[in-house]
């Protein structure tokens, strides 16, 4: 494993800088242009997609539960800026993607989904990321898919393992009541929210259009299991986020540590919308780490 220490000069300047943004409203969110976005045609599904271009290697980003393709805007723009072709869709049943019966079955898999996206857009071998609840996928398709991927990035994420282990874990530091609270609560860190209000209400915003309503969700292509992070063999990227309440660095730590060769990052005083909350310091880490694979 290798630790990316956060007293190193580097990391501690992005720190500074990802810190710095809470001051700003809204940090970037809204004021820069998103790529324009389009549908595919895959087989059960319309699939709302958007793409940078060029001919940089590809990075096909994967978004949370309480997330759609709006919501990696800042790392559309900063990855693009460095060259590399960004990709992000809706998932099937969230954002603008529609699922269509008459064309493949449903509710299908985001792995499957991934896998025809990747071939409509004739792309051979790229980099994933995946946060929180697009964790779960990344993992999956790494699995199932090994040779297509030139890395991945887990960040924020308990990986929905099958694990008693891990099951009993999140039972241990699962909060009474914090469920019925509006997701914000829970996903969003305080320092956040309190230095961040237009930041805060623009993830409200795209939260409150995610998930579709009755839309059934994408089951996992097969259980993800500590046996499967064993057989990845591509570099590994695990980033933390120190305050997060659903998958704090001790949860994800405990799933890593199967992985046999990785590299660790923690972003401070985040919560768990890690890319959303610190984008310069998560864009700075994953552009680094790519950058090496």
């Amino acid at each position: 494993m290798r630790s990316i220490c956060l007293t190193s000069p580097l990391l501690a300047a992005i720190a500074g800088l990802a810190l710095g943004c809470l001051s700003l409203a809204p940090c970037g969110h809204a004021a820069e242009a998103s790529p324009a976005g389009r549908y595919a045609e895959l087989p059960g599904v319309k699939l709302w997609f958007t793409d940078t271009g060029g001919a940089g290697a590809p990075i096909v980003l994967l978004h949370a539960n309480t997330g759609t393709s709006e919501s990696w805007q800042p790392q559309a723009t900063a990855f693009a800026q460095q060259g590399y072709r960004v990709i992000a869709f809706d998932r099937r049943g969230w954002g603008r993607s529609v699922a269509d019966p008459t064309t493949g079955p449903q509710p299908g898999s985001v792995a499957g989904d991934l896998d025809a996206l990747a071939d409509h857009l004739k792309l051979d071998r790229f980099h994933l990321v995946g946060v929180a609840g697009g964790g779960f996928v990344s993992i999956d398709y790494a699995a199932w898919r090994p040779e297509r991927l030139r890395s991945l990035v887990v960040a924020a994420s308990t990986g929905q393992f099958a694990e008693k282990e891990m099951r009993d874990f999140t039972a241990r530091i699962e909060i009474p009541e914090l469920r019925k609270l509006p997701a914000v609560y829970r996903e969003v860190g305080p320092s956040y929210r309190g230095a961040n209000p237009e930041g805060t209400r623009r993830w409200i915003e795209i939260d409150a259009h995610a998930q579709q309503q009755d839309a059934p969700a994408q089951p996992l292509r097969t259980p993800n299991t500590f046996a499967k992070l064993e057989r990845l063999t591509m570099p590994v990227l695990v980033i933390a986020a120190d305050a997060d309440l659903l998958a704090p660095p001790a949860l994800m730590r405990a799933w890593a540590a199967h992985l046999k060769n990785y590299e660790w990052a923690m972003v401070p005083d985040s919560g768990h919308a890690i890319a959303w909350e610190h984008p310069d310091f998560f864009n700075e880490t994953v552009l680094a780490f790519v950058k090496r694979h």
